[in-house]
């Protein structure tokens, strides 16, 4: 690559491969339901859960809001540079394809390979097994202990710092829950991308009208103990823990030593549950091949959907600060006296929901995340399948995967192996597990992805560039140095989170020399 090449949107190898008669995308998604796919995807069920780990690291309301602000920081800068490489290559494949034409073809793969592996389908079975559990708010016979075939469990196995295995195979109610729901909207996708857009559009529009009611609770359900607790006389309470010179403990890895670390080192430790919340965002990226004017509507259905969730999730722990003391007690036996740390289950908004609305609060709480979660799942299958096509049509992704459906437009051998797939990991039981090795490997791909942004300015000057990042090139370098030093705190204080993850990039490796191999062998018999 150099200065002088023409600016191209379709790789060669695409070029190559795409004929006249074959099935071609329909761009049958508009601004709003790009949006969609990126509030959708990101609206899950970890808003709801994880400020109770949070707050027992941090131990202060101050640095609880600290975290996520520096967590919507990044998010929405990642979605500013993100958006111009979107406008520039407005294809099926998004991230992958970004990396791809800025890095070069191995790295696309390590991308797909992890999406693939670990990423996608390990968020999209941990969603869908969150869908069952809560579906059992209803119908108590739902559960993960309700066994309809146990195969065994896995023992512990202690590597250093990290805990591997730990898991029971199997199948009970509720990942069977999360397998017909994935099977159900697995199928709805096949059917066309208007059908999953549509499917997209009212539930997440149903979502956010939902998050924005928990916001409101927290105006009308006060609780004095709680803003008495976190906030005190002018907000002296609310500082409390968060001055520079506080040491907060953490444990390095699983049952290692308890160390005591700083301000920003805390915070940057704790990223892994806010960042895996805000996740996702870029999935509106792999379905450019798709949505209307994508040059225009996928740049602000980042800004958009990113600025709305984010706004929405600090909100969020606002109102849990309103109506819940930070500190609690694990033994109390009162939602008030076990507080955001040790809320039951860590179920946070379902904690707040109950202490409104006693009695029933906890069931609006699971109908409120019933809809997140699925419209979660729509999302991520809608997306993710089209990573997986875009890598079979370079050739490093099996042959029928590449194919689009004569009737429906859609990658649907995609859906179907990423369907398979992801079942797997509903009944292995180690989609947990996976997700605590998602937020590294991701950080590292959004890393390479925003350093691709640099190398495209330099090696492709003329592009077109319908978009420039906002900002440029102080706010992405800025992403860059912060995503760092969280990657740098948790190698060193939460390798648990790190090494597994590193270690399923690297495997991505001679997979990919194998690959390329095949298909150079495949080459050249045709050419004989």
């Amino acid at each position: 690559m150099n200065g002088t090449m023409p600016d191209t949107t379709t790789s060669s190898q695409d070029d190559k491969k795409l004929s006249s008669t074959a099935p071609q995308f329909v761009q049958g998604m508009g601004l709003f339901s790009a949006t969609a796919i990126v509030m959708g995807s990101m609206i899950g069920s970890g808003i709801f859960i994880v400020s109770a780990e949070m707050s027992r690291g941090l131990g202060s309301p101050a640095l609880l809001i600290a975290a996520w602000l520096v967590t919507a920081l990044m998010t929405i800068i990642g979605a500013l540079s993100y958006g111009e490489l979107a406008a520039m290559m407005p294809k099926a494949g998004g991230q992958y394809v970004y990396l791809r034409e800025a890095l070069g073809p191995l790295w696309g793969f390590l991308y797909g390979w992890t999406l693939f592996l670990v990423i996608q389908t390990g968020t999209i079975a941990a969603v869908g097994v969150a869908f069952g559990k809560f579906l059992g708010v209803f119908f108590p016979s739902v559960s993960g202990s309700n066994w309809i075939w146990f195969i065994g469990h896995v023992p512990p196995w202690h590597v250093g710092p990290m805990v591997l295995g730990n898991m029971d195979i199997g199948l009970n109610t509720a990942n069977l829950a999360a397998i017909v729901v994935i099977t159900l909207l697995t199928l709805l996708n096949t059917m066309g991308v208007k059908m999953g857009s549509a499917v997209q559009n009212v539930f997440t529009s149903a979502k956010v009208f939902a998050l924005a009611a928990v916001v409101l609770v927290g105006l009308v359900a006060k609780n004095s103990v709680a803003i008495a607790a976190n906030f005190g006389a002018g907000w002296h309470n609310f500082w409390t823990g968060a001055g520079w010179g506080t040491l907060h403990a953490v444990q390095v890895g699983v049952g290692g030593p308890t160390v005591y670390v700083g301000l920003l080192t805390m915070v940057a430790a704790v990223q892994v549950g806010s960042l895996f919340s805000s996740d996702s965002w870029n999935n509106v990226t792999f379905t450019a091949g798709e949505i209307r004017d994508p040059k225009r509507n996928i740049p602000l259905s980042l800004v958009i959907g990113t600025g709305v969730v984010l706004l929405l999730y600090v909100l969020c722990n606002f109102v849990y600060l309103s109506v819940l003391p930070m500190a609690g007690d694990s033994a109390a036996t009162t939602i008030v006296g076990r507080g955001i740390q040790y809320a039951s289950e860590d179920r946070v908004a379902t904690a707040v929901m109950e202490q409104a609305f006693a009695g029933y609060g906890a069931k609006l709480m699971a109908a409120v995340i019933l809809i997140s979660t699925f419209g979660c799942l729509n999302g991520l299958l809608m997306a993710g399948a089209r990573v997986y096509y875009a890598m079979s049509r370079d050739g490093l992704f099996f042959e029928s995967v590449g194919r689009l459906s004569e009737r429906s437009k859609t990658p649907v051998n995609s859906l179907w192996v990423q369907w398979a797939w992801t079942c797997l990991l509903c009944l292995s039981g180690s989609y947990g597990q996976l997700l605590d090795y998602v937020i590294f490997a991701v950080l590292v791909f959004y890393i390479l992805t925003i350093t691709g942004l640099f190398v495209l300015r330099r090696t492709r000057p003329e592009a077109v560039r319908p978009y420039r990042a906002f900002g440029y090139p102080v706010l992405p370098g800025l992403y860059i140095v912060m995503a760092l030093w969280i990657c740098a705190v948790l190698l060193r204080y939460k390798p648990q989170y790190t090494w597994p993850g590193l270690m399923i990039v690297l495997l991505g490796i001679p997979v990919y020399l194998v690959w390329t191999r095949m298909a150079s062998a495949e080459q050249e018999s045709e050419q004989f």
